[in-house]
């Protein structure tokens, strides 16, 4: 899980690297990521976002109802939470389904429209922070995001991942299609959903 350091001196992307670098692999595979940029995928991502133009850069910021400090404080304030349910060495198990429950919301649903959605129609073609945006919105993180936001899912039988339920299109005409993710797979999404969005909220 990525943990929140913030300072007097923000958020060390480094930290952010260091944390994401066990991902590398997933990131080449998955992204089509690789190295320098995987290893360093905060500080590329912070990069990116700020050569972006003035123009692009408050189109992103305007988007937001919410200004940008208040997200950042609210993203600190699940880390704490999310902090304090990892102090306890065996959490009870009511807490932790609350924990994906919030996780989830976060991640996929809260950062989806505050920040993936909007940020990578600014972003330029093969950038590293336009792959994850990309990535974190289409299928099948994008059919998750819905699941969660509609209630359509489950814990698999063994609790070794989530099943659930989404249209793959936009049509409400479309049956509703199964998932399924492992706990791992989704590890990552969760991990790179916060990356990308500490990355670039701190940069704009």
């Amino acid at each position: 899980m990525i943990q929140a350091e913030f300072g007097k001196n923000g958020y060390p992307m480094d930290h952010l690297d260091r944390q994401m670098q066990p991902w590398s692999t997933r990131l080449r595979d998955d992204l089509r990521i690789g190295p320098p940029e995987s290893n360093q995928l905060a500080t590329t991502i912070a990069k990116e976002v700020a050569s972006l133009s003035e123009e692009a850069r408050q189109r992103v910021i305007v988007a937001s109802q919410i200004p940008l400090k208040t997200r950042i404080e609210e993203l600190e304030s699940f880390q704490g939470w999310m902090d304090l349910v990892h102090e306890t060495s065996k959490p009870h198990p009511v807490v932790v389904r609350a924990q994906v429950v919030c996780q989830n919301y976060i991640c996929f649903v809260y950062l989806g429209e505050s920040c993936f959605n909007v940020l990578k129609k600014e972003l330029p073609p093969g950038s590293a922070a336009k792959k994850c945006c990309r990535f974190l919105t289409d299928n099948p993180i994008r059919a998750f995001r819905n699941a969660v936001a509609h209630a359509n899912w489950r814990y698999l039988p063994d609790f070794t991942g989530l099943e659930y339920w989404a249209r793959k299109g936009a049509e409400p005409t479309e049956p509703m299609v199964r998932f399924e993710v492992s706990q791992q797979a989704l590890s990552f999404w969760q991990a790179l959903a916060r990356c990308t969005a500490y990355a670039s909220f701190l940069t704009l």
